[in-house]
């Protein structure tokens, strides 16, 4: 069975040239600027904007108040928190016009973002990586990472499935929400 094309409500402002995939919802107040692409199955909660350039994934969950800035590529299952925020310029003034140094942001699959959290410029989130609520992302962060406060500082790792993993004296964490197990190793993690 074909899926539905996408859905906006009758507020959202939808420029002409923009790519919405099927089954994409597009709620109050929403504005998706031309040469914006958008995946399947993503849902742009209220007061959503997303610039010309930037790249959503499929299955990307976008929670109310969040603005999305050229420069910003989110992959496949993409969780965005209320409130947080994108930024695409390091050293912004009024007076001094830099769009043509606006920096590349990438939120890597599976990824999480937690309300009201800041991403700076110019920085990889690794897959499924776990940024807390209002902690500010100033470095590239690895996949699987969890990260808090200001500035953001790494104090653990997540599962796919959203828990804490512990590893023991060998490595290895199993998920206790999944069963999963993951390995780490040279300070990087992986699912076994």
């Amino acid at each position: 069975m074909a899926k539905e094309p996408f859905y906006a409500h009758p507020s959202a402002v939808i420029d002409d040239g923009c790519e919405i995939g099927a089954g994409t919802k597009i709620w109050h107040f929403c504005h998706v600027m031309a040469n914006a692409r958008i995946g399947e199955d993503c849902s742009l909660g209220q007061n959503v904007f997303v610039a010309s350039g930037v790249t959503l994934g499929d299955n990307v969950k976008i929670q109310n108040n969040v603005s999305i800035y050229t420069g910003v590529v989110c992959e496949d299952d993409v969780f965005l928190g209320p409130s947080m925020v994108f930024t695409n310029v390091l050293n912004p003034r009024s007076g001094v016009n830099r769009k043509n140094e606006y920096q590349k942001t990438t939120v890597g699959r599976g990824a999480s973002i937690g309300a009201n959290a800041t991403i700076v410029c110019g920085h990889s989130i690794g897959a499924y990586a776990f940024i807390g609520a209002g902690a500010v992302v100033t470095r590239d962060v690895p996949a699987y990472a969890l990260i808090v406060g200001n500035p953001g500082r790494q104090t653990g790792w997540m599962s796919e499935y959203g828990e804490r993993l512990h590893f023991d004296n060998q490595g290895i964490a199993v998920c206790p929400g999944s069963g999963e197990r993951y390995v780490l190793a040279d300070g990087k993690v992986q699912k076994a």
